[in-house]
């Protein structure tokens, strides 16, 4: 099974260990470990901080081992890339949908203003009815 892991120092013997980190589930899914630790080999010449795969067999033995360098570096570019991606999908997702809300809002405002307009005619003409109404009674009363 592969292990991404860090060399630490342990607190209480002052040696270096190997702090397990994540393990691989399956192909690009990974999940993290909980607080495990592996004596460092003497094989291993390493110092602390070094990120280190580790292919670790069921007895809890390291078979192979390599320095994750390169590997986590090729993880972040990767994400930078895909998210570079992403987020240009998104921007033009983004651009196309204020777009459209721009064009929605200017048809919105176009009726608004042909309504007022509407109304302000309808309350010319009661007020010219109101008018006429008004002439046509004094007509009427005298």
């Amino acid at each position: 099974m592969l292990y991404l892991a860090q060399v630490v120092e342990n607190n209480i013997s002052q040696k270096l260990e190997l702090h397990l980190l994540a393990m691989e589930e399956s192909s690009n899914q990974w999940t993290f470990c909980n607080e495990e630790y592996l004596s460092l080999p003497d094989e291993i010449e390493s110092c602390q901080g070094l990120l280190l795969l580790l292919d670790i067999n069921e007895k809890r033995e390291i078979i192979r081992y390599r320095d994750a360098k390169d590997w986590v570096l090729n993880i972040i570019r990767d994400f930078v890339t895909n998210e570079g991606e992403k987020c240009s999908d998104f921007f033009v997702n983004e651009q196309v949908r204020i777009e459209q809300w721009r064009q929605e809002l200017t048809l919105e405002s176009q009726d608004l203003t042909r309504i007022k307009l509407e109304m302000e005619t309808r309350r010319e003409e009661l007020q010219q009815l109101e008018h006429n109404l008004s002439l046509e009674r004094k007509k009427l009363n005298d």
